[in-house]
C-alpha cells in the first residue's frame, strides 16, 4: 500500500481507480471510507490513513464493525482532527443512503421467516442508541402493506399501547402485524417487559381480529423471534393445543 496523498500512489493501487476496475467488493472498509473522505489531514497523510483513524475512533466508542461508524453523529465526526463539516456530511449521507437502500423492502413482498424481517430492520434499528418500536402491516398472505415507528424509548420508559400497534393496521385493513424493536445493548435477549408487552399485544389482536404474527428483537448483528421461542401464542396455536 502506498504512503502520502492518494493522488501520488500508483494508479493500480489507488482506491478510486480500483473500485472502477475491480468493483467495490474488492475494497476494504478503510478504502471505501477513504474514497468518501477524498483527502487526509495534511501533507504526508493519505485519506486512507484518516479512514483507519476514524474507524478506530468509532470502534473504541461504539463497538467493533461498521455499525460503530453508523452510530457516530455528524457533530462527533467533526471533532476528529482532519474531519471538518464537508467530510462529516459526506460520511453521514453515505451511511444514511445505505440504510435507506437496505430498508427499501417493497410493499407486496411476502414475509417468509423472522430472518427476513431481521435482515430488513437491522440496518434501520441495529445501530441506534435508543429503542424504537416498529409495526409492520401484512395482508392475509403475509405480504407487506407498509410499516411505521410507533414508539421511541425503551419499553419501560415509553409504554407501547395496543391502540398504537393496531391503529395503522385497522386503517389499512391488515390481517396481521409483526412488531419489532431494537436492543441498543447489542444483546437481543427478551426482557420481562418484552414478554409482558407481547402478551398484551397478542390478546388485543385477538379482540380486534388482527393477528400478531411475531415480535422480533434486533441488535446490530443478531436477533430473537419471540414466536420461535414459543412466546407468541396466537389463536391458531391455541386451537392446536385443544
Amino acid at each position: 500500500m502506498g504512503t502520502g496523498p492518494l493522488r501520488e500512489w500508483p494508479q493500480d493501487i489507488r482506491p478510486r481507480e480500483r473500485i472502477l476496475t475491480h468493483g467495490p467488493q474488492a475494497l476494504s472498509h478503510q478504502e471505501l471510507l477513504a474514497i468518501l473522505l477524498g483527502t487526509g489531514r495534511g501533507p504526508g497523510e493519505s485519506a486512507l490513513d484518516l479512514a483507519v483513524e476514524i474507524l478506530r475512533w468509532a470502534e473504541e466508542r461504539y463497538g467493533s464493525g461498521l455499525f460503530s461508524l453508523a452510530r457516530v453523529s455528524g457533530d462527533e465526526l467533526c471533532k476528529i482532527p482532519g474531519v471538518g463539516p464537508a467530510k462529516a456530511s459526506r460520511l453521514v449521507a453515505a451511511m444514511e443512503l445505505g440504510r435507506r437502500v437496505l430498508a427499501g423492502r417493497q410493499p407486496g413482498l411476502p414475509v417468509q421467516s423472522p430472518a427476513d424481517v431481521a435482515a430488513w430492520l437491522q440496518p434501520q434499528l441495529g445501530h441506534l442508541a435508543q429503542e424504537q418500536v416498529v409495526v409492520i402491516w401484512l395482508d392475509a398472505r403475509h405480504r407487506i402493506l407498509g410499516h411505521e415507528t410507533v414508539s421511541v424509548g425503551s419499553l419501560q420508559e415509553a409504554l407501547v399501547y395496543p391502540r398504537e400497534i393496531f391503529r395503522g393496521a385497522l386503517i389499512r385493513h391488515a390481517a396481521a402485524v409483526i412488531v419489532a424493536h431494537n436492543h441498543p445493548s447489542g444483546d437481543p435477549t427478551p426482557s420481562r417487559e418484552d414478554w409482558t408487552v407481547t402478551q398484551r399485544m397478542v390478546e388485543a389482536g385477538q379482540v380486534v381480529g388482527v393477528e400478531v404474527l411475531d415480535h422480533i428483537i434486533v441488535a446490530a448483528d443478531s436477533f430473537v423471534s419471540l414466536r420461535q421461542q414459543g412466546w407468541v401464542r396466537g389463536e391458531g396455536a391455541e386451537k392446536k393445543r385443544r
